[in-house]
């Protein structure tokens, strides 16, 4: 069964070209031209990733991301025309799980909806990694602290699971970056700065004295393996 795409952007005809290249690519793919009849089709039809356009004509993207957040953790690449960093870092901060700006090649968007896939349907360990308060469940792709589940985007989870993994062990942002997303499309080193910022928010006690991820200047971050509530 073809993986299902949908497509929020008020530019019905860039739409319409990335429907057919998509589609071309063997996915099933949807367009929306508003945010509100985005979030109607994703309810009531699902999706198995999201391109969504930041600029569209009643809500903007953020505030769609924001209410899909609330209940999905669906795959999201925000597409943004201003090339603003601040757009980025935003988008990354609220849920998004990669960016492209405009314009863009369609090749190059779908490499990054390909290794964006690729990480949702990735194999992964089932054994439970355990520090004190934290629990990191790779067959779940879940955190936990304290019992309760830590809200984090699916490329948020990547990142904390490799640096879990290799505990004790400096990565640097070019590591990280190959662990979570491949050799497919490239990034920026402070998309990562931003996602590993999400992370401690939601599992340090106090994300700006962090005692679980700690970053090594001019070398990367590094997960302790000692905490003070092992």
């Amino acid at each position: 069964m073809a993986e299902r795409l949908l497509i929020i952007d008020d530019d019905t005809r860039l739409s319409a070209m990335l429907r057919d290249y998509l589609s071309d690519a063997g996915y099933a793919v949807r367009t929306a031209a508003t945010g509100q009849a985005g979030l109607q089709q994703l309810a009531r039809d699902g999706a198995d990733a999201l391109i969504l356009d930041v600029m569209l004509p009643d809500i903007d993207g953020f505030e769609v991301l924001r209410r899909l957040r609330a209940t999905s953790d669906v795959p999201v690449l925000m597409l943004t025309a201003r090339g603003d960093e601040t757009d980025r870092i935003v988008g990354l901060e609220i849920g998004a799980d990669d960016y492209l700006p405009k314009p863009f090649s369609p090749r190059e968007l779908l490499a990054r909806i390909r290794a964006i896939l690729r990480r949702r349907a990735a194999p992964v360990a089932a054994d439970v990694l355990r520090f004190g308060r934290l629990e990191i469940d790779p067959g779940a792709r879940e955190a936990r602290l304290d019992g309760q589940s830590c809200d984090i985007t699916g490329h948020q989870f990547d990142i904390l699971l490799a640096l879990a993994q290799g505990a004790g062990r400096i990565l640097s942002r070019e590591q990280l970056i190959d662990r979570v997303r491949g050799s497919g499309g490239d990034a920026f080193d402070r998309s990562v700065d931003v996602h590993v910022s999400r992370i401690r928010a939601a599992i340090e006690d106090d994300p700006r004295h962090p005692r679980r991820i700690l970053t090594v200047r001019g070398a990367g971050y590094v997960f302790a393996r000692r905490q003070d509530d092992d």
